[in-house]
């Protein structure tokens, strides 16, 4: 019989504890998988680091993995034991993906197609799910969903910070879309938007990016603008974007809602509305529906989406986990931190 062994937080700001751990049963609606690669978030690391969000200790924390079904629940028809898949697991209950076997929800899981590795699938689920929160339900953006035959919608969409993990997925499901894409990133990060699909890349550095973005998109109808990065600054050029172009005067965060004053400035233009949004509520509603039922497996296999940004194999094992979420506190950039379970 199968051992599982997990990656503990025995308590707040702890460091990992590597020991068994009880063997997931799935309720009824969830899948049993035998982790093989698992990604870490900036959230990830905060719950790491800083014990923030987490509601009881000891804790396994992890939201991204690809790995191998071995048991389905009840009303599972989605999957079977054998299955190769990428899910997102809610781990604010302290039940994550970093342990060997690990549970997730059928509405946050998809078929990883053969063509596709683990390391590569493990990396989208959050970011994804964070991005479609964002840009697809109704009280956000509100955009039409990808689709695999893509019919152009004559309108762009803004997306500031486009090579992080979230703007990655958000340039690659708006151009499946319909959208033409203007983004936002560094410099060194320009040609890599490009490889997403971006049709206008800015370089947020610049003093002028935001009149630079305004004047390169003049005529053009906008969908809105989405920040995925939790700055007050880009807070406010993004709301100014939003407000200068033509078009939805909306902008779409990556914050978690009430707004609070010391993460949204005031001053913001009073024709932008602002939404805010977390990820695994899309498990809920149409928008998970039509990207994890189905959408997410048949663009991998066609390359209309691919798993970015790269990974980078940290190392191999849940001791590895240490080192990622370290990694990750002080900063990545256009790549996302993988460590391996074989």
């Amino acid at each position: 019989m199968a051992t599982n062994i997990a990656a503990w937080i025995k308590e707040k700001c702890a460091p990992f504890v590597i020991e068994e751990a009880p063997m997931p049963e799935p309720k009824a609606n969830e899948i049993v998988l035998r982790s093989r690669a698992v990604a870490i978030n900036p959230v990830d690391a905060a719950m790491y680091k800083m014990g923030i969000i987490l509601q009881q200790f000891p804790a396994i924390i992890g939201c991204d993995v690809a790995g191998i079904v071995t048991a389905v629940g009840s009303s599972i028809t989605r999957f079977k034991p054998g299955d190769r898949i990428l899910a997102c697991v809610d781990s604010i209950a302290g039940a994550g993906a970093f342990q060997l076997y690990c549970v997730a929800t059928e509405a946050l899981s998809a078929k990883l197609p053969d063509n596709v590795s683990f390391t590569d699938g493990c990396v989208l689920p959050l970011g994804l799910c964070t991005a479609a929160a964002s840009m697809f339900q109704k009280a956000n953006l509100g955009l039409p969903l990808p689709q695999i035959d893509v019919k152009p919608l004559r309108k762009v969409l803004v997306i500031w910070g486009g090579s992080s993990s979230v703007g990655s997925s958000a340039i690659q499901m708006a151009k499946a879309a319909g959208f033409e894409v203007a983004t936002t990133c560094s410099a060194h990060n320009i040609d890599y938007c490009k490889t997403l699909g971006a049709d206008y890349v800015f370089d947020h550095t610049k003093d002028s990016v935001v009149d630079d973005i305004v004047k390169a998109l003049q005529g053009k109808e906008s969908a809105g603008v989405f920040d995925t990065i939790m700055a007050a600054d880009t807070l406010v050029k993004s709301a100014e974007i939003a407000y200068r172009l033509d078009g939805k005067k909306h902008l779409a965060t990556v914050l978690v809602g009430p707004p609070t004053p010391q993460v949204v400035p005031e001053g913001l233009p009073e024709d932008v509305t602002v939404s805010y949004c977390w990820g695994t509520t899309i498990a809920n509603d149409e928008v998970g529906a039509a990207l994890w039922g189905g959408w997410i497996t048949s663009a991998l296999a066609n390359g209309a989406l691919k798993g970015m940004p790269h990974a980078e194999v940290v190392g191999q094992g849940l001791e590895a986990l240490h080192e990622a979420c370290e990694r990750m506190a002080q900063g990545v950039s256009a790549k996302k931190l993988v460590v391996e379970l074989p």
